[in-house]
């Protein structure tokens, strides 16, 4: 059983004058111990995804299984358990991960306090040494960096050791040395404690540090960037130094197939073959392959 199943997810937001569907028959497997990225542009449905998957948001149809858990038909009292037990998040907005008055130790003990964890302090201590900030366990988060903050933020939501960890933007407000901290963290947190991870970025550098990139579009699902090599073995080439130039081509682009028979084409694509959109393509079947071509006007015939 997968970790996460999205099947043709829906979630529309209504205000009075309109209706807004912000997931159009989405699907999505992520298997337990994975590590995977989501990307896409502003409006895309990524940040929606995300509320639904950390329980703060309700799905409008569509199934939604979460470590077998039926997020569709979850109760109040399963939620709060839920949010407690299978799942931590780390927001982009340092401001919502940390409160101002505790130190980072403490911050990183609350959530235990819900849960009835003893030796709390301990754990504390142990998940601040996980990332590297022992020694910042006094300091308050106007005494802290960004990164620090975001580090500090990656410790809260393992306070109760969860089985997914989900990360909207973590890197948004950071710079890239500290970027990359972040993302090597996670690479560390899955391999070690097989976390389930997912994470939102717009950064297409820092998405080539997973194994796994789905990119979402206009609601649904559009393609996913599938690792071409293992990143430790890349990790190795690039220390070695056994390449002259780098291969930025570490993935290989699968374009989705829907339950509808649809599929979205990559803007480039879209782009090289002039094509307006919404429009029509000539398809046809050469030697196995599906070849799409412009349709040609009559005046071209």
């Amino acid at each position: 059983m997968a970790m996460i199943e999205c099947e043709n997810l829906v979630k529309i937001y209504k205000t009075r004058d309109i209706e807004v569907m912000a997931l159009q028959g989405l699907d999505l497997n992520v298997e337990e111990g994975e590590l995977m990225a989501m990307i896409g542009k502003s409006g895309s449905g990524k940040s929606t995804l995300m509320n639904l998957l950390g329980g703060l948001d309700s799905p409008t149809a569509g199934k939604l299984r979460v470590d077998g858990i039926d997020m569709t038909r979850i109760t109040k009292k399963g939620l709060v358990r839920y949010k407690r037990e299978t799942v931590g998040f780390v927001w982009q907005n340092n401001a919502r991960n940390m409160l101002p008055y505790l130190t980072a130790e403490e911050n990183v003990m609350l959530p235990m306090c819900f849960s009835g964890t003893k030796k709390r302090r301990e754990r504390a201590l142990e998940l601040l040494e996980m990332v590297g900030l022992a020694k910042r366990r006094g300091n308050k988060l106007t005494e802290l960096s960004g990164g620090e903050q975001q580090r500090v933020a990656i410790a809260i939501a393992l306070a109760n050791s969860p089985k997914i960890l989900l990360a909207d933007e973590p890197t948004g407000a950071v710079d890239t040395q500290t970027s990359d901290m972040i993302f090597d963290l996670f690479r560390d947190l899955n391999r070690n404690a097989k976390l389930t991870i997912v994470t939102v970025t717009h950064d297409r550098r820092l998405s080539g540090k997973v194994d796994r990139v789905v990119n979402i579009r206009d609601g649904k699902t559009s393609s996913e960037f599938i690792r071409n090599i293992s990143y430790a073995a890349e990790l190795a080439a690039m220390q070695s130094q056994a390449n002259a130039e780098r291969n930025e081509h570490t993935h290989t682009e699968l374009i989705v197939l829907d339950r509808a028979g649809r599929l979205q084409l990559p803007a480039e694509y879209i782009s090289e073959l002039r094509l307006s959109t919404p429009g029509r393509v000539r398809a046809d079947i050469e030697e196995g392959r599906i070849v799409l071509a412009k349709e040609q006007e009559k005046n071209e015939a």
